[in-house]
């Protein structure tokens, strides 16, 4: 029996000779072949556009078809991080070392749904100008103004997300969980 260790969540996976290894874990689904993080600078950008020399390619170079599997081809969209273009105006190892800081003191971080990378709590924002729903089943509204959002910023794409405070979170699991009067 042969074993692999998965690279994103650290769980020894033993696959059957028979069979042959996995391609992805059977615990967290990730992919066993490696991470996806693509980093290109703007001398990758300019590249492209010079004509390459006539000759015999190498057998070190990579083709963008070697980069992603055939099966999620068409369903994964690379990212260009955009922290790259900030890396000659600001230090960029010292950026890395707080936002390491905050995520380690961060009780939630959410992974972005972009670029994967984990998300920072950089503030809440209270809602009061919402019209709640009443449905039937309810007997009340689902989740009552005024209330608050947790707002993440994610550190390498500058995606936004929302997610309910953790006050207004019990709130709403009260709602829904007693009975209709």
């Amino acid at each position: 029996m042969e074993t692999t260790v998965c690279p994103w969540c650290h769980t020894e996976i033993v696959w059957d000779e028979e069979f042959g290894p996995e391609d992805t874990c059977p615990h967290c689904n990730n992919e066993l072949s490696g991470y996806r993080t693509v980093t290109l600078g703007i001398d990758d950008l300019e590249d492209e556009d010079e004509p390459e020399e006539a000759g015999e390619p190498d057998q070190d170079s990579v083709s963008d078809d070697d980069l992603w599997d055939d099966e999620d081809k068409d369903s994964v969209v690379p990212i260009f991080n955009t922290l790259v273009q900030f890396g000659e105006d600001y230090d960029l190892k010292q950026y890395e070392s707080k936002v390491a800081a905050i995520l380690a003191a961060q009780l939630e971080a959410p992974e972005c749904p972009q670029c994967h990378e984990l998300m920072l709590l950089s503030g809440t924002q209270k809602v009061d100008g919402f019209e709640p729903s009443s449905p039937e089943e309810l007997g009340g509204p689902v989740l009552k103004p005024p209330f608050a959002l947790n707002l993440f910023v994610c550190p390498s794409c500058f995606h936004v997300q929302h997610s309910l405070a953790q006050e207004d979170r019990v709130q709403l699991v009260r709602n829904l969980s007693t009975k209709a009067k």
